[in-house]
């Protein structure tokens, strides 16, 4: 049970009913506080509360900023231009209630030693107000310090609080940092779920970048599964008539969001070029122009382009800078296109060597790193040769089926995705 004292004497009867008003408010306090998750009412709310029990002038809360290392104002009643304002933590009472953890009271700010009234001399100055007396609690929650209750003048002759006001703004302000935190906790879980939601979008918006499996008579087919909710990498086929299909895979350094993002332009550019460029080279280099306008210093974007004549039986393919493409002749060998410039993104103007390659009853499979270096339980990763066997034991499969047949094989076995998984096969009959 709280126990405010009084300077004067206080009838038994008159000291019970008081402390049976504080306890009440104490419980509506909590019991409004918790079921408010809005910051501002919450805070909105506990002002008013603080204001009229303790019948002060006016009231602030000032919430510590970590990266900032400041107090921030964040409500104000009858106080005005706070908000404009980054203070110290080491600043007035506000400071020292934070570092001794418990609440203060100024009897006459006039008449306290130099610095606190010179705080509030200055703060009067910039805000408008006179101030004479000031009580100054830190809201405490899960032992840890959020920031502090400012209350100013009461609202009587002398306008000085006195101990017994002191003692409960320390308890009123228990309930009011539990429900600040809470409070806070909410908006940064909407904010969470916002961002969440948003990056969800951008993976939508990925996914319907990347060129559709037809039947199993088109030469072309790709798969593309994230590591996370957005991928780094991306593919596109088309018809481009005439028996030639064109085709490119791509994966930017890096993960996350930026990654995404570039990947998305990176897309976005191939798709509208390459329906009126056919050139394997000429489009690398107006692909890598306009990416080395906008890219962040350290990232880059490996590519491989080409375009399949099916009635020349023939490859044209060029490189910035991709994984080696895996190509599977009719005797079962496997063979490399090695031959590659720089990356995307690093050096504009750069001119990208483009080779035809004879290309006939066999197939070859453009993928990302994330195939090759994904691990098993033991921590070995699959590499070049463990994608072989793979790629035999589903050569067989239907060209709209085998991709999807083939990483559920390899995921099965036990192996562990940590990076983006694309395949982009084409095969030549």
């Amino acid at each position: 049970m709280f126990l405010f004292k009084s300077k004067k004497p206080i009838e038994p009867e008159k000291q019970a009913s008081q402390v049976n008003e504080d306890l009440e408010l104490v419980t509506k306090m909590n019991q409004e506080f918790a079921v408010s998750l809005d910051l501002n009412d919450t805070l909105k709310t506990a002002l008013e509360v603080i204001i009229a029990r303790l019948n002060a002038e006016a009231a602030n809360i000032f919430l510590i900023n970590d990266k900032k290392k400041k107090f921030e104002c964040i409500a104000s009643l009858h106080q005005n231009y706070l908000d404009e304002y980054e203070l110290d933590l080491k600043d007035g009472v506000m400071g020292k209630a934070v570092q001794q953890k418990k609440c203060i009271r100024v009897g006459n700010v006039r008449k306290d030693v130099r610095e606190i009234a010179e705080f509030y001399f200055d703060l009067d100055n910039k805000t408008n107000f006179n101030t004479y007396s000031v009580l100054c609690s830190p809201l405490i929650a899960a032992n840890e310090c959020i920031g502090v209750i400012h209350c100013l003048n009461k609202k009587t002759n002398d306008k000085l609080f006195i101990e017994d006001d002191r003692k409960l703004l320390e308890t009123l302000s228990a309930p009011a940092a539990l429900a600040i935190r809470n409070a806070k906790m909410a908006k940064e879980m909407i904010e969470k779920n916002k961002i969440q939601k948003e990056v969800e979008i951008v993976g939508e918006i990925q996914k319907s970048l990347l060129s559709k499996n037809k039947d199993e008579n088109f030469p072309v087919a790709g798969i593309n599964i994230p590591a996370k909710v957005v991928s780094g990498d991306f593919y596109n086929f088309s018809d481009l008539g005439d028996g030639k299909y064109g085709f490119g895979v791509a994966d930017v350094s890096g993960k996350g969001i930026k990654s995404s993002l570039l990947m998305s332009k990176a897309s976005s550019l191939y798709r509208c070029l390459s329906k009126t460029n056919f050139s394997a080279s000429e489009l690398l280099f107006q692909l890598n122009n306009e990416i080395c306008e906008t890219i962040s210093r350290g990232m880059f974007v490996t590519m491989l382009i080409g375009i399949y004549d099916s009635n020349k039986k023939e490859l044209l393919l060029s490189s910035a800078g991709h994984e080696p493409p895996l190509i599977l002749s009719a005797d079962g060998t496997f063979s490399n296109f090695s031959e590659a410039g720089p990356p995307l993104g690093i050096m504009p103007k750069t001119k990208y060597p483009e080779h035809k390659l004879s290309f006939e009853n066999s197939s070859m499979y453009i993928f990302t790193d994330g195939i090759t270096e994904i691990k098993n339980p033991s921590g070995e990763m699959l590499g070049s040769e463990g994608f072989e066997s793979y790629i035999k034991k589903y050569q067989s499969s239907p060209i709209n089926e085998r991709l999807k047949t083939m990483i559920d094989d390899i995921l099965n076995a036990g192996h562990i995705q940590k990076d983006d998984l694309t395949i982009v096969v084409i095969d030549g009959k």
